[in-house]
């Protein structure tokens, strides 16, 4: 008998598919006849059923005093405005040389900003450079306290915007951040990387030096690092009309 003429055919058919892809057959086509070297007709864009893209937003104009910005910062186009939890204003004299800025409200606030615990060592902070909540300028950096506690990065450029209108429109000498996220949004750095120096900030009515520092809360919690925050209220009432 003759040789073996068993074919593998999975392997006959794979070597001729090869044969063809070399041969620069790489495509499948039916069996209508068509003008492959002819350029393409262009298309008619389908104008009825591509919806035209809607016109940027306006730029937003934010209030050009203080009083008219506070009320606006807790009315309803605020970026808090729809969370959970009513917003706390800011308090304090506007015109004050000094102006605090904290994260945001603490849990156990009601009112006004740190009227608990946290608020008792807050006065007794202050009261150790000469001043009580009548001579500075309290305000939040977020009005209402995230369920989380933590300040989304998505919230924290326009939170930042808000923050720096409101210093170009009180115009403080000095500003106290007491907080990592008041901190990040002014200085780009959290509270214990910026602490130990004055910082200028630039804003729409001049310049501001500020000082960053732990939040009361903080203290309660870590008391050992309370001579710490004595050296940053130092600094910042040194020179302070």
């Amino acid at each position: 008998m003759g040789a073996d003429q068993t074919i593998n055919w999975r392997r006959a058919t794979a070597s001729a598919l090869d044969w063809w892809h070399e041969a620069g057959v790489d495509t499948l086509v039916d069996d209508t006849p068509r003008a492959w070297l002819r350029e393409p007709l262009a298309v008619e864009p389908r104008s009825a059923t591509i919806a035209a893209a809607p016109p940027p937003a306006a730029p937003l104009t934010l209030p050009d005093t203080i009083e008219a910005f506070e009320a606006w910062r807790v009315g309803p186009d605020a970026p808090e405005a729809g969370w959970p939890g009513r917003p706390i204003a800011a308090s304090g004299d506007p015109a004050a040389t000094l102006a605090i800025l904290v994260d945001m409200p603490e849990r156990d606030d009601g009112e006004t900003l740190l009227d608990g615990p946290a608020g008792a060592l807050f006065d007794r902070m202050l009261a150790a450079i000469g001043r009580d909540r009548s001579n500075i300028y309290l305000a939040p950096l977020c009005a209402i306290r995230p369920i989380s506690g933590q300040i989304l990065d998505d919230h924290a450029p326009r939170l930042a915007e808000l923050a720096r209108h409101r210093l170009a429109l009180c115009r403080p000498q000095r500003l106290l951040l007491m907080g990592n996220a008041a901190s990040r949004a002014l200085l780009g750095v959290n509270g214990a990387a910026g602490r130990g120096r004055l910082h200028i900030l630039n804003h729409g009515n001049g310049q501001t030096e500020a000082v960053a520092s732990f939040p009361p809360r903080f203290l309660l919690e870590q008391p050992a690092r309370k001579a710490e925050a004595w050296k940053d209220l130092q600094l910042v009432i040194g020179d302070l009309a």
